[in-house]
């Protein structure tokens, strides 16, 4: 399931619940559109502000609207009892696969980090990948422990965040985790203003915020890099610029993508978890006007 487009999908919410309608709204929209994987409850998906009833719930749902797309959910918590915890409801829920996490509120070592993964690898039956996310866990992989990490049975991809700009240095990271992770492991670009580089680098996936709300202008960027067109991937994403420079003026992608959906009439206008806030009229106004002038769908 570790190829092509994985879209990365809000989870909205209303009156501090699961409006699952609208997430449904979301869900039809990518499966019309054929994306390779869904990837709920990501950092765009809101896990970390979601109770342990509402995440299964949000991977039952996915399931039940995605037809023959593989879904893969977040099992993220601070301690392992909860880690697991939360990987057996994935997996009751029919999640095909774990996207895994590194949460702490102590500074956690490399080897408490390796023991982490063992346990949940030692628990499960379904693939998981590692979700190297700096800018929301403030913890980094070097990639010696990622290569301790990825010999692990179940660990099947990596999710890696933002690259340098330079692609010349994103291709020797990406050369450098192949030599150092077996062949099973799908290596992922995530970071969307970067995905053009990571997928000219020989990146197996995208793990996409603009995929899981616009997965039609997502999927043609995917579709040009399994085709080998690092011309026209380059090109696609370079008409993406305004929409990757909200991203960084507000801090990530999800109040930028929150305000699209609200936008487009599929989610609430406050459907962000507390004390997340919706953006201002005049950036949500940018927001529209980036939306129409790229043509995004």
């Amino acid at each position: 399931m570790f190829k092509g487009l994985s879209a990365f999908p809000l989870t909205p919410l209303l009156n501090d619940d699961i409006d699952e309608g609208a997430f449904i709204r979301l869900l039809q929209r990518l499966a019309a559109a054929k994306v390779n994987s869904l990837g709920v409850l990501g950092s765009t998906g809101s896990y970390a502000y979601l109770s342990r009833e509402q995440r299964k719930r949000v991977t039952a749902i996915a399931k039940a609207h995605a037809g023959d797309i593989p879904v893969m959910t977040s099992i993220g918590a601070v301690s392992t009892a909860e880690v697991l915890r939360l990987a057996e409801d994935a997996q009751s829920a029919g999640a095909d696969a774990l996207l895994l996490p590194v949460m702490s509120y102590q500074p956690l070592t490399d080897d408490e980090v390796y023991s982490l993964y063992e346990d949940v690898s030692a628990h499960v039956s379904v693939p998981i990948c590692v979700y190297d996310n700096p800018r929301c866990t403030h913890f980094s992989f070097s990639g010696s422990l990622l290569s301790r990490v990825a010999s692990l049975p179940q660990i099947s991809a990596i999710k890696m965040p933002r690259a340098p700009t330079d692609a010349g240095t994103i291709a020797d990271r990406v050369r450098s985790l192949r030599t150092r992770v077996p062949e099973r492991v799908a290596l992922g670009v995530s970071a969307d203003a970067f995905a053009a580089d990571g997928l000219n680098a020989g990146c197996d996936v995208w793990f996409s915020v603009c995929g899981g709300l616009f997965p039609r202008t997502a999927m043609a960027i995917a579709e040009a890099a399994a085709r080998h067109d690092q011309q026209q991937v380059t090109v696609l994403s370079e008409r993406l610029t305004p929409l990757w420079a909200l991203f960084t003026q507000h801090g990530g992608g999800i109040r930028v993508i929150a305000a699209a959906a609200a936008l487009l009439g599929l989610v609430s206008p406050e459907c962000l978890p507390r004390p997340l806030k919706a953006l201002s009229r005049d950036d949500v106004a940018r927001v529209a006007a980036v939306i129409r002038e790229a043509g995004l769908e």
